[in-house]
């Protein structure tokens, strides 16, 4: 113990001396906790139409005023013809084309229907479709207000119907940030413990101190143990400060779930976190290919984590790639105690995934460090 107490104020001696490092550490997460969650939103709004009206009637106009009032579209370009409506699309001007006949109101009134065209800018696929779901909606929606208006009213008793009801449990006003902070904050504490810790052996070889190391009777675990506890008590202070100060002052967010449930995992989890980054120490002569490695992994860990996208929806391939990752189970942890407060029993087969994890990364840190000249 004496010797690991030695250790650890050498490392935070040389955490804290660093002035470039600390604001990376300490700073850079609160900032990018801050400006991340205004940028991941799933909602696509402002999305540019451009509508053409052969009929000028009040039907089409009622519903040209419907779409504007929405929210999601701006309207872009009110063109005479598809042609110029298109030439919109291909300057990427506009999204959308709505494109409405002539006789739309003529043909609803003594035909009781009428087909609309639209066109959408595919490129980007998540735009189009969201943005054509938006339109059929709305187009649907001033449908049913139509038949409202022709319909009768029945001299007999009403036939029944079914009346569905929604109720959105754990975030009831359907705010995406509520869902996307905790997810961001794994990944911010992911990337300081990772990094940091990658860099930290990396370092102590290209100053040459690593020499001075291997010649002391210094075993290969207290040395491990010194690396890694700093950094751990980092990563539980940057995860703190972001939970209960960025996430509930500035976005609202109250954990429902046991905290003491929560710190333990992530206590578990910054351990086989540090370990990865000091796994990729061991095997990198310099703080270049330390990055470059560590970087290749983060970039794996955010895409396929179920930060942005579901992994039940991915490939086969790619869903098994994902839950060979310790970013994905904290994810999920974090999001289910801090928003649906889950128990131990929810979150027990997380743990046992979880201490595996930390296990063979740090014993094959242990086992890959040698002290060799």
């Amino acid at each position: 113990m004496r010797t690991l107490k030695f250790l650890l104020q050498k490392e935070f001696k040389q955490i804290f001396r660093n002035k470039a490092l600390l604001p990376l550490i300490f700073i850079a997460p609160v900032v990018q906790l801050l400006i991340l969650p205004l940028a991941s939103d799933y909602e696509i709004k402002n999305i540019n139409i451009s509508i053409v009206d052969h009929d000028h009637s009040v039907y089409s106009q009622q519903l040209v005023s419907k779409i504007t009032a929405s929210g999601y579209f701006q309207l872009a370009d009110y063109s005479p013809s598809f042609q110029e409506a298109f030439n919109q699309i291909e300057k990427d001007k506009s999204d959308l084309i709505l494109e409405i006949p002539q006789g739309f109101e003529r043909n609803l009134v003594r035909e009781n229907e009428e087909k609309l065209f639209v066109a959408m800018n595919a490129i980007n696929g998540v735009k189009a479709s969201l943005g054509g779901a938006y339109l059929t909606q709305i187009i649907s929606t001033h449908n049913n207000d139509i038949r409202m208006k022709w319909s009768q009213q029945s001299k007999f008793k009403p036939s029944p119907k079914i009346e569905v009801t929604t109720s959105n449990w754990f975030n009831p006003l359907l705010n995406y940030q509520f869902f996307m902070v905790p997810g961001i904050l794994v990944v911010l504490v992911t990337m300081i413990g990772a990094y940091m810790c990658a860099l930290n052996i990396v370092k102590e070889k290209e100053v040459g101190t690593i020499e001075q190391i291997n010649v002391t009777p210094i075993k290969k675990y207290q040395f491990v143990l010194g690396k890694l506890l700093p950094f751990w008590v980092i990563g539980l202070f940057i995860f703190s400060f972001g939970l209960f100060v960025v996430a509930h002052l500035v976005y609202g967010i109250v954990p429902v779930g046991n905290l003491f449930l929560l710190y333990g995992y992530l206590a578990i989890y910054l351990v086989a976190i540090l370990g990865l980054g000091l796994l990729i120490s061991t095997f990198s002569d310099t703080q270049q290919q330390a990055m470059s490695i560590t970087f290749f992994f983060i970039m794996i860990f955010i895409l396929m984590s179920g930060l942005f996208t579901s992994i039940d929806s991915m490939p086969e391939w790619a869903y098994i790639i994902a839950k060979c990752s310790p970013v994905t189970y904290f994810i999920e942890v974090v999001r289910m105690v801090i928003l649906k407060g889950s128990g131990f029993a929810d979150i027990k087969n997380h743990f046992l995934i979880m201490m595996g994890f930390a296990t063979l990364l740090n014993g094959l840190a242990i086992l890959n460090y040698r002290k060799t000249s």
